[in-house]
């Protein structure tokens, strides 16, 4: 069976980006910034996503490019004969499966979140009653199970129907619009009375708030979240690797990748930050700020239902982009296995998916009295520790390993197909850096994961 290729190079970018564009971007950093000191976590945050998650996302896209393959098949196109690197395939694969377990229904909160923007279900609402909505939402296992349905169906319909006639062509359109949406309120959020203090917390670092949060966990922080950004370690950029023609050196798609990526993560602050500080909010709310915080600040803007909606749209289209990413890893790795048709890959992994993501989303009303972790943890908790904790950090190591180490794929294989193409070229004073240092940072953040 001959294998699909992308359409064009921005199909490519805005692919990659789509993956790594998501909830984290939009939802964790801004929170993050929040409660980490603002301007300075922001600066320490680049200088890693730099030195960790670029050198890993250009592994990711070699491996894929140079196979020709899907993750759970390329170890055996590269490997030397007799060397077992192919068993972190399949584990590769059950991580794509383990993070749409949560992703879908998250995606389906975002949905609801948008519809119920759209018909004003927040309009006059109090604090406590939009606080309410959330967990009125949380509650009603019917309308959580049938918002992450359509999320599964209408995600394997659009990749069923090709790769660039289905995915490509859709998520150009999405990301384009996500883009555009995301500049609007920014500019919006700016100009609101009283946004100036909300722009420098969170574009100034402030040496005070440092101090008191302990400059430790703001490097923890700042490292954890530039690592975890780029969904790197389970294949998911390996994928799109393996779609791209020679013409483009890799490093420097990593580069433009992770610049669209920075750049969602940075604008989503300046529509929060800014609308928090001009409505009296807390910056440093944590997770509830998108689904409390930010309904009780659209609630007091002049034309609130309609900037509330288009933030929920763009909420979902960065969920969605992820989904529809992840979606053709996992339908890309059924065809390599059961070597079946793309329609056919669709339809068992929509069922598929649907039942792996049902715990999830009945994990806060049917099976709320099941806590995996202990505490007050739920489904999505125990599913978000494996992927984040295990799967992500130690999937990268073995791509960073696989690649520098004479027993795997080897420096000197890399780097020739990284640097094939015109664009910006790994260097031979970088090999020290990326075969010693980078596994060790990579494993110091698998250690502290499991702390």
């Amino acid at each position: 069976m001959k294998r699909e290729k992308l359409g064009s190079r921005l199909g490519f970018i805005l692919l990659s980006a789509g993956c790594a564009i998501g909830i984290g971007n939009v939802w964790k950093f801004p929170w993050l910034v929040g409660q980490n000191g603002g301007g300075a976590f922001v600066l320490i945050y680049l200088f890693f996503l730099v030195i960790l998650g670029i050198p890993v996302m250009t592994m990711e896209f070699s491996m894929g490019r140079a196979s020709r393959r899907s993750p759970v098949k390329l170890y055996e196109k590269l490997e030397p004969k007799g060397s077992h690197w192919h068993l972190h395939g399949p584990i590769a694969m059950i991580g794509n499966y383990l993070l749409m377990m949560f992703y879908t229904t998250v995606a389906g909160w975002m949905l609801q979140y948008f519809v119920m923007s759209a018909t004003g279900t927040f309009e006059g609402k109090s604090a406590k009653e939009v606080s309410n909505v959330f967990t009125t939402m949380l509650s009603d296992p019917f309308k959580l199970v049938i918002a992450m349905a359509i999320v599964v169906v209408v995600g394997f319909l659009i990749n069923a129907r090709g790769l660039q006639n289905g995915l490509e062509k859709i998520t150009k359109v999405m990301m384009l619009a996500l883009l555009i949406i995301m500049v609007v309120l920014a500019v919006n959020s700016i100009f609101l009375p009283g946004a100036s203090k909300g722009l420098s917390f969170y574009l100034m670092p402030n040496i005070a708030e440092i101090k008191k949060v302990g400059i430790f966990q703001v490097i923890v922080s700042a490292m954890n979240q530039s690592f975890f950004t780029l969904s790197l370690g389970i294949g998911a950029m390996a994928i799109f690797g393996s779609y791209i023609e020679k013409d483009h050196a890799l490093l420097g798609e990593s580069v433009n990748v992770a610049l669209l990526d920075t750049f969602v993560a940075i604008v989503s602050g300046m529509i929060i930050f800014p609308a928090c500080f001009a409505y009296g909010v807390s910056p440093d709310s944590g997770p509830s700020l998108i689904f409390i915080t930010l309904p009780n600040i659209f609630n007091h803007m002049p034309l609130g239902r309609l900037w509330g909606s288009l933030f929920f749209v763009f909420m979902t289209f960065a969920a969605f982009s992820t989904v529809l990413a992840v979606f053709e890893n996992i339908m890309a790795c059924t065809m390599d296995l059961l070597h079946c048709s793309r329609q056919k890959a669709a339809l068992v992994n929509c069922g598929l998916v649907f039942v792996l993501s049902l715990p999830c989303a009945l994990g806060f009303n049917v099976l709320s009295g099941i806590h995996p972790l202990g505490g007050t943890t739920s489904f999505m908790d125990l599913e978000d520790f494996i992927v984040s904790n295990l799967l992500l950090p130690g999937g990268s190591l073995i791509y960073v390993l696989f690649c520098t180490r004479k027993n795997g794929w080897g420096w000197d294989h890399f780097v020739a197909e990284a640097n094939t193409g015109k664009g910006l070229k790994i260097r031979q004073g970088m090999r020290f850096y990326m075969t010693w240092i980078l596994p060790l940072i990579i494993l110091f953040i698998i250690i502290l994961g499991l702390i």
